[in-house]
């Protein structure tokens, strides 16, 4: 019996060569099939595209006391955005991003963080419960009163806004 070459191909050999192949071939089948979907949407090389909407503000018991201001910011664009800071020129004080502590952990106040971010196509909506803008009230401020923001985005720049007091 003569042993068989080991440059001859057999049958064996072939498909074992063939299936990494393929998959190789569905893979980028597939990813070509998700990137002709994304491009068709107008999402490719899209910046992203800030908009800020429904801003309010807690009125608080005490003129000059702390409070959160919340605003809904939509990112119909194609990359992502990060929220950087804050500023009004009718607050009085230091304006700060917060997120409430993690559940179960025992800390008494809401760590300040430095940005947020507002996914591509995504929406970023603040609440009481999760990201808000803490600030110090104005004296004299009423239920209706406006007060202007402006929210500066790592990509965007700064965005103007305008939040009522509730």
């Amino acid at each position: 019996m003569t042993e068989q070459s080991p440059w001859r191909p057999t049958r064996g050999r072939v498909l074992g060569a063939l299936y990494p192949a393929l998959v190789l071939v569905a893979v980028c089948t597939v990813a070509l099939s998700a990137l002709t979907v994304w491009v068709a949407a107008g999402k490719a090389g899209s910046p992203a595209r800030i908009s800020v909407s429904s801003g309010r503000v807690f009125l608080p018991y005490d003129p000059g006391a702390e409070t959160a201001a919340l605003f809904v910011v939509t990112n119909r664009g194609g990359a992502d955005d990060r929220l950087l800071k804050v500023t009004s020129p009718a607050t009085g004080g230091k304006i700060t991003l917060r997120r409430p502590p993690p559940a179960g952990s025992r800390a008494t106040s809401t760590p300040e963080v430095t940005s947020a971010t507002v996914p591509a196509g995504g929406v970023l909506s603040m609440s009481p419960e999760g990201l808000d803008v803490t600030l110090t009230s104005a004296a004299g401020w009423r239920v209706g009163d406006t007060v202007p923001f402006t929210l500066h985005f790592e990509r965007s720049g700064a965005v103007k806004a305008v939040a009522v007091v509730r």
